[in-house]
């Protein structure tokens, strides 16, 4: 498994995924970070929009985007979170497990959906990340092949029970 900013935790500086639960039951919980509706806002600031599954397409729908013209067939993501400051989509997978499973091939997934979702968004000129949370499952030995080949992949990372807010571009709340 490859070190130095690519995978483990602080949790001074991001969010602490416990189970499969999504990231705005998180932020709304965080010091100087409130939320109404999709929108994310950081002292009172928007900050972000945050999509669950279907929400995506029906934000899509808003900016006049037929996701039927551009991809055969619908991706639900577990997350999607829209960070304006940067202009980027962090598509986010959450991953967790406790016996082997099809989990497994998904991991070997991130390069064509990254490149769906890429097509997908390419007429909001944004940019695209693809980011796993995984649990410490997928520590063991056996997952160290399709661990490096996420990476290796351009836009694709994954963090353990983590997600650093630095790295997708939102502010870091002062303890």
């Amino acid at each position: 498994m490859k070190k130095g900013g690519k995978c483990g935790a602080n949790t001074k500086t991001g969010l602490h995924f416990e189970g499969k639960v999504d990231f705005l039951t998180f932020i709304k919980n965080q010091k100087n970070y409130s939320v109404k509706g999709i929108k994310i806002f950081y002292n009172k600031n928007e900050v972000a929009l945050s999509f669950k599954k279907h929400g995506l397409y029906k934000y899509l729908k808003s900016q006049e985007i037929d996701y039927t013209k551009l991809i055969a067939k619908m991706l639900l993501p577990d997350d999607v979170i829209f960070v304006l400051t940067n202009n980027t989509f962090f598509i986010l997978e959450i991953k967790f497990q406790q016996v082997a499973g099809s989990t497994d091939e998904k991991l070997q997934t991130c390069d064509f959906k990254i490149k769906q979702y890429r097509k997908l968004l390419a007429r909001l000129n944004v940019e695209v990340q693809y980011i796993y949370i995984l649990n410490d499952w997928f520590k063991k030995p056996e997952y160290k092949d399709v661990l490096d080949y996420i990476i290796s992949i351009n836009g694709c990372f994954y963090y353990f029970n983590y997600l650093p807010l630095q790295k997708i571009g939102l502010p870091v709340p002062r303890l």
